[in-house]
């Protein structure tokens, strides 16, 4: 039960993000052309073009970005040595024997993984926790993340998975279960900390933020084409939005 509710809130999220947003626009055109409502379809084709234009223009996607990357600095590697747990956060992989591994992780977890690995080797001592469910695949994400831990010189003794949990939430969860209020560092990508740090917060526990994989372009101008790369920051933005919003709901 729990599993179909985490993707049916997987297949709504969809739907109010910039991709399912086009595509309900889109068909709304189909379906008043084929009703031969042509002014009707003009509008929403007007509303399409628009949403477009906006979502892929790199100085919007560029504020969205920064309001939610600057509210965390990058790590201070000289602090907080006494810390003993890092828990880097779990993203995608793939599966395919004809990929290095370094290939088969999401560029964000690859990130995610390395500025956890760097935190660690400033740290005596201190372990690593990988969290992360298999999805589609036959391997966990947090294995996967360990594997390349491990190939940058991680020992493994120095490492704790959880193979089970589908969401920040659930990792989070486990970690309380693990740590209780002690401090730990928290590793994950600078556009989800907020709401990394939210969830953590509400659960009672004391993470340290360490933000990685940024995003914004403080040298980003207003004469600027729409871009594929700018609709995509656009999209993982009001992702992150739309989390917050929804933890306050529940």
């Amino acid at each position: 039960m729990l599993e179909f509710a985490f993707y049916i809130k997987k297949f709504i999220t969809f739907f109010v993000e910039p991709y399912g947003i086009f595509f309900i626009l889109f068909s709304l055109v189909i379906y008043f052309i084929n009703d031969k409502k042509y002014k009707v379809a003009k509008y929403f084709l007007r509303i399409l073009f628009i949403l477009m234009f906006l979502f892929a223009y790199p100085p919007f996607s560029n504020f969205l970005i920064n309001s939610l990357e600057d509210r965390y600095s990058k790590y201070n590697y000289t602090q907080h040595i006494a810390i003993k747990y890092i828990h880097v956060l779990g993203n995608g992989h793939i599966e395919d024997d004809s990929q290095p591994l370094s290939s088969l992780i999401s560029d964000a977890g690859a990130k995610r993984v390395i500025e956890g690995v760097i935190i660690h080797k400033n740290i005596l001592n201190s372990k690593l926790i990988f969290t992360g469910y298999k999805n589609r695949t036959n391997i966990s994400n947090a294995l996967m993340n360990a594997k390349l831990a491990i190939a940058l010189g991680v020992n493994k003794n120095y490492i704790i998975m959880n193979h089970k949990t589908k969401d920040t939430k659930e990792e989070l969860m486990f970690i309380k279960s693990v740590l209780g209020s002690q401090h730990y560092i928290l590793v994950t990508s600078a556009t989800h900390m907020q709401r990394a740090i939210n969830l953590s917060n509400s659960l009672g526990l004391n993470p340290i933020p360490a933000p990685t994989d940024f995003h914004k372009n403080k040298t980003s101008n207003y004469i600027q084409f729409p871009s594929i790369s700018a609709l995509e920051e656009t999209r993982i933005a009001i992702h992150e939005y739309i989390g917050m919003v929804w933890n306050r709901l529940k």
